[in-house]
């Protein structure tokens, strides 16, 4: 089979038994796909969430089908169990248009009126499910998840560190919390690599958006009333314009993503089951200012995407030194970090080394757009490095003495205060049950 000449992408099926969720999806009339999430000690659904159970696991399904259908991108979508309701249609539509836009970017596609689910169905009411009062916060292994933890348990909060998948520094970081630890198992259907070797598309995902579906399933099998993720307001800013197109990296972190699932949730699994994220009025100056005071971190993190890959050789020390994640978090750090203290998190001086100059021009946009990772806003960054150059103990680092000569001169210094990204924006989805958190964040 060739993937790209494929037709028609299906849903076959989504089934559930003993902890272990089957998602079925299929090109044409080719081999069935089956991707398999394990649910660790999985209790049995009791009967009044059944109904609440089967509709997360129905988006679940529909929001995890991203991964098999990038492979193709066939015009056509097919549902085994039949059509959508208005809103359902409405948030997946959304998601392959807007999280694929990165993919479609690189690839030269344009999935504008390609991506239609079929729709047409009627969704049931549904109402609360006294869901018990308790968190799920999702474990990256980076700064971010972190102080969202120490947020909730600074006000008493019931919570558990959650993640997906079997990274070992996770794990880790999971572990230094404190909390109850819950961890599931995602593995992608075999036959996705085998289409990749046959020449499918490949390219970014919208992944956040996968365990996002993959925790809402989780609140109603295990009991939870709220899941808690811990994206900042700059998730919110494309990384670039593209033929008419916002390009956003971090869409399925943005705003709009978690507006459209959380009513989603609200409307179609249980009333009283929250999805939001606790950092969202602050951006990533705000949060890295945060973290730079839970030293018992410091040496168990780290935000280097390298050590997530699925293939490919990882950081010997957590940081790789060399990517856009380690170039943000060293940068963003800095202004509120006391220089040998950062220096021997990273076991280097990034700012002091010549050969980065590419790498954090492009952070700034000097030259270069953001890069297509989860960093902040080019403001940001240039509001971080000002702050640095202005300081004695780091003026002389090569690439910081370079901002001072060159780069600095063609800014307006008036927007280049660090203070006003120190303040929290009004805008959020924080329930009320946990608005009292955020004060350990500003």
């Amino acid at each position: 089979m060739q993937p790209r000449l494929t037709q028609v992408f299906r849903f076959t099926r989504a089934s559930y038994a003993d902890g272990v969720a089957e998602l079925g999806y299929a090109f044409d009339g080719g081999e069935e796909l089956v991707e398999t999430i394990r649910f660790p000690q999985a209790p049995a659904v009791p009967p009044e969430r059944r109904a609440a159970f089967s509709a997360a696991l129905k988006m679940l399904h529909l929001i995890a089908g991203v991964s098999y259908y990038k492979a193709g991108v066939p015009p056509k979508i097919e549902l085994a169990d039949g059509s959508l309701d208005d809103a359902t249609a409405d948030l997946v539509d959304a998601l392959y248009l807007h999280g694929l836009a990165e993919f479609a970017y690189r690839n030269g596609l344009d999935l504008r009126g390609r991506i239609v689910f079929p729709r047409g169905g009627v969704a049931a009411a549904v109402g609360a499910l006294n869901l018990p009062k308790r968190t799920l916060v999702p474990i990256g292994g980076g700064k971010d998840s972190l102080v969202a933890v120490e947020a909730i348990k600074s006000i008493g909060g019931e919570a558990t560190a959650v993640w997906v998948g079997n990274s070992a520094l996770i794990a880790a970081c999971a572990g230094r919390t404190g909390l109850p630890t819950l961890n599931i198992q995602r593995e992608l259907a075999p036959g996705l690599f085998e289409l990749n070797r046959l020449g499918a598309w490949n390219g970014h995902i919208p992944v956040t958006a996968v365990n996002s579906a993959i925790l809402a399933v989780a609140a109603i099998l295990y009991g939870y009333d709220s899941i808690a993720f811990a994206n900042e307001r700059s998730a919110s800013a494309a990384t670039l314009e593209y033929d008419g197109q916002q390009v956003n990296h971090q869409w399925s972190k943005s705003l709009a993503f978690e507006a459209l699932l959380g009513d989603w949730l609200h409307t179609h699994v249980a009333s009283d089951l929250d999805y939001c994220s606790l950092l969202r009025p602050y951006s990533e100056l705000a949060i890295t200012r945060a973290f730079a005071k839970l030293t018992p971190y410091f040496d168990v993190f780290s935000s280097c995407n390298r050590n997530f890959k699925l293939l490919g050789p990882k950081p010997v020390d957590r940081w790789c030194g060399q990517c856009p994640k380690c170039h943000f978090v060293f940068l963003a750090l800095a202004p509120f970090l006391p220089k040998p203290r950062l220096l021997s998190i990273f076991g280097r001086n990034l700012l002091d080394d010549e050969n980065q100059a590419a790498g954090f021009d492009a952070l700034l946009e000097y030259q270069d757009h953001k890069p297509f990772e989860c960093v902040g806003e080019g403001a940001e960054a240039r509001a971080a490095m000002y702050a640095l150059s202005q300081r004695p103990e780091w003026q002389e680092d090569v690439l910081v003495e370079r901002f001072r000569s060159e780069i600095l001169p063609q800014l307006d210094v008036s927007l280049l205060a660090l203070e006003p990204w120190l303040e929290p924006s009004p805008e959020h989805r924080v329930p009320t049950r946990l608005q009292a958190a955020l004060a350990a964040i500003g």
